[in-house]
């Protein structure tokens, strides 16, 4: 276990494409949220669940938060989860990742670097949503939220920028490991994301559930 961190999970998307609450579906007898809670437990003392709906979470028993920043999507609730922390380094989960397993976990925590954020690029993805960051970058997030919240005109037409994480994770000259080169016996897919019907369907039968 290490006593130095937090895990913030995160759980707080509106889930439109998957047309209800992803979290709260059910992969065998447990809720996704249940399988995500039971994998991180063993491994962080302290759980962080990043959610603006938290009357569908009581029955965790977690602490809870909700975004600060409304409408800004998941960096919004890496900001919140980082900001409810009381340890420096913390590893930032999705809710979605049902395949995750505490060897890439490990891995990832116990990766030695200077930078404050360490993510993984694997299955042909940068994948931010499962790393480690430090609490070193609410300030950075909380330019980049403002930044990227002003209308932009373009082509005459004003619209609304999205605000993304990557934007982070250039900014902050994130440490990026190679999960197919880097970690040992990578099981490809296990950062995979059920965010559709047709992933849950597909997650619940490649775990056999």
């Amino acid at each position: 276990m290490y006593s130095d961190m937090t895990v913030i999970i995160l759980s707080g998307g509106k889930s439109t494409r998957m047309g209800q609450n992803k979290s709260l579906l059910k992969i065998g007898n447990r809720t996704a949220i249940e399988r995500i809670v039971d994998l991180v437990r063993p491994i962080f003392p302290y759980i962080i669940l990043s959610t603006n709906t938290p009357s569908e979470y009581e029955f965790l028993g977690l602490e809870m938060v909700p975004d600060i920043y409304s409408n800004a999507g998941p960096i919004a609730g890496i900001h919140a989860g980082l900001k409810a922390s009381t340890t420096d380094k913390n590893f930032i989960i999705s809710c979605d990742m049902q395949l995750m397993n505490a060897k890439t976990i490990k891995f990832l925590v116990e990766f030695e670097t200077e930078s404050s954020i360490t993510i993984a690029k694997a299955d042909g993805f940068y994948q931010q949503l499962a790393g480690v960051y430090h609490k070193s970058v609410i300030a950075k997030i909380e330019n980049i939220i403002v930044e990227y919240s002003q209308d932009e005109i373009r082509d005459g037409e004003q619209v609304k920028r999205g605000c993304k994480v990557f934007s982070l994770i250039k900014e902050e000259n994130a440490m990026i490991i190679d999960a197919e080169k880097d970690i040992p016996n990578y099981e490809a897919g296990t950062f995979f994301n059920m965010n559709k019907p047709s992933e849950f369907e597909e997650i619940s039968r490649l775990l056999n559930l």
